[in-house]
């Protein structure tokens, strides 16, 4: 099996990464569930069933039983019968996930390209921007942590340029950033960590440890 790796973060909370190469019948087995029909593309469908292996791998990390992944009506993702928390992320053939027994979670993971320069207008703010410059990587941690903001957010209508915001940063191969969610007229400080891998860029959020 393909898997990428796990990394536990803290207690009964971990990151995954999957790095798809099997067939859509061998997920299947593993995943014990059956892709839905109404997902035609074939990428789409490996994805959204090594999402759901990736997820029963992290439950049964912590010897707890996994019966499938349930949506609320934002479209989170949640375990049926569990009250831990997760979140998932594909860049074909890359699926990551995020698991936490306490706090809501986000995670992301795309890989650089150079259509990020073209939409950076509309999601970064001024001073984003300015510190992103023209390199792609960059953006790219800024577009994964907007994402993994408002996975964690979990709810919708929240405009990346003004309201999910990182502070500036030096880009090194694993670090941290600094993330504020504005919204209903309050702040939210969201801590996040990033790394770069020689594929992809990964960042979720770092958990309070207790």
């Amino acid at each position: 099996m393909p898997l990428f790796k796990i990394d536990s973060i803290g207690n009964e909370s971990a990151v995954g990464i999957w790095h798809i190469q099997e067939t859509e019948e061998a997920l299947a087995y593993d995943a014990f569930e059956q892709c839905p029909e109404e997902l035609v593309s074939q990428q789409k469908r490996l994805e959204w069933l090594a999402g759901r292996v990736l997820i029963r791998k992290l439950v049964e990390t912590y010897h707890l039983p996994y019966v499938g992944i349930l949506k609320d009506e934002f479209g989170k993702p949640y375990l049926r019968e569990l009250s831990h928390h997760i979140s998932l992320s594909h860049s074909y053939p890359f699926v990551a996930a995020q698991i936490d027994s306490n706090q809501s979670v986000g995670i992301d993971l795309e890989q650089p390209k150079k259509k990020l320069l073209t939409i950076a207008s509309r999601v970064l703010s001024p001073e984003e921007l300015e510190n992103a410059g023209t390199d792609i990587v960059k953006h790219c941690v800024y577009w994964c942590a907007k994402e993994t903001m408002y996975k964690m957010y979990g709810k919708r209508g929240l405009h990346f340029s003004n309201q999910l915001n990182i502070e500036p940063f030096s880009l090194s191969e694993n670090g941290s950033l600094k993330g504020i969610i504005t919204a209903n007229n309050q702040k939210q400080n969201i801590n996040l960590k990033y790394t770069i891998e020689k594929d992809f860029v990964l960042v979720y959020t770092q958990p309070i440890l207790k």
